[in-house]
């Protein structure tokens, strides 16, 4: 396949480029600022310009995004979050109006972010709302340009990442150190639900989309065994072989963090992956201390 891929040097962008090299033909192009980052069999391309009239693309993944939890949450840095996704989205929808030949598939991110931080013990599913915190409306923007592809006659899946854990990066990368330090602890009261997934399980689901062309719309891309933040410090911990004893209390989550400790940190949901299910993906990593083993 020929396959064009907006933020392909990030975490999950950079794995799934080793993934599919590891599949054998496929042609890889990837749009990205950080084109010094991307090495040969791989094309790099700094705008979509660059493109020749003749590149035919069979599917385009959108993965571009600046990181939503690198900074505390100002007013330019929402901005940034912002428009680094919907603008890429929005150049990418008026290139693939331009192609007489348009790819068979668009998968565009999005996150679990998008059901909200109304706080729930209920499962949620693809079928559930948003509500108007940031990053749900973040999300439902984002999601709504991504599906204007439809129109194009391009079936489009939209990704919506849980908590990604793997070796080097990620969610997880930033948790090890205050554990290994023997400072882990849970985070408020530790019932804020923690939906997560293995990165060998999200490109998993991504090569499902791929291969399987009843898939289509919103996709979770979660792990179908989702833990509360006790049960997941309480395991990291086991992992460890550390005890997990220092708490942050919600108050401190707040003053050092605001809004985005709020969502991010002190709110979670019950998420499900019912469409992966259905479609037929196995998970390699069912349970979280399986996927906490492999990843640490």
């Amino acid at each position: 396949m020929n396959i064009l891929i907006t933020g392909g040097t990030g975490f999950i962008g950079s794995t799934l480029c080793s993934r599919l090299l590891e599949e054998g033909n496929n042609k890889i192009v990837i749009l990205s600022r950080h084109s010094e980052k991307i090495k040969p069999p791989i094309q790099a391309i700094a705008e979509l310009n660059e493109l020749k009239d003749n590149d035919a693309f069979d599917v385009v993944i959108n993965l571009a995004g600046e990181p939503i939890a690198n900074k505390r949450w100002s007013d330019q840095q929402k901005y940034q979050i912002f428009s680094s996704r919907i603008n890429t989205t929005k150049k990418l929808i008026a290139y693939l109006e331009t192609l007489e030949n348009k790819p068979k598939l668009l998968i565009s991110g999005s996150a679990i972010g998008y059901y909200g931080i109304d706080k729930t013990d209920a499962v949620i599913e693809e079928k559930d709302n948003g509500d108007n915190s940031f990053s749900s409306e973040l999300c439902q923007k984002w999601e709504a340009v991504a599906l204007k592809a439809e129109k194009l006659g391009i079936r489009t899946c939209l990704l919506r990442t849980g908590i990604v854990l793997g070796k080097n990066g990620g969610a997880l990368n930033k948790m090890l150190l205050p554990f290994k330090m023997y400072l882990g602890g849970r985070i408020g009261n530790g019932k804020q639900w923690m939906s997560w997934i293995h990165i060998d399980d999200l490109i998993g689901i991504i090569l499902h989309c791929i291969n399987h062309d009843n898939l289509k719309g919103a996709v979770n891309g979660t792990s179908p065994n989702p833990v509360t933040n006790q049960a997941f410090t309480k395991t990291l911990g086991t992992v460890l072989k550390r005890p997990t004893i220092f708490p942050m209390p919600a108050l401190v989550v707040k003053l050092l963090m605001g809004q985005m400790g709020e969502e991010l940190l002190l709110a979670g949901k019950q998420i499900r992956p019912k469409k992966a299910l259905d479609a037929g993906y196995i998970f390699k990593y069912k349970t979280l201390e399986e996927a906490l083993i492999n990843a640490v």
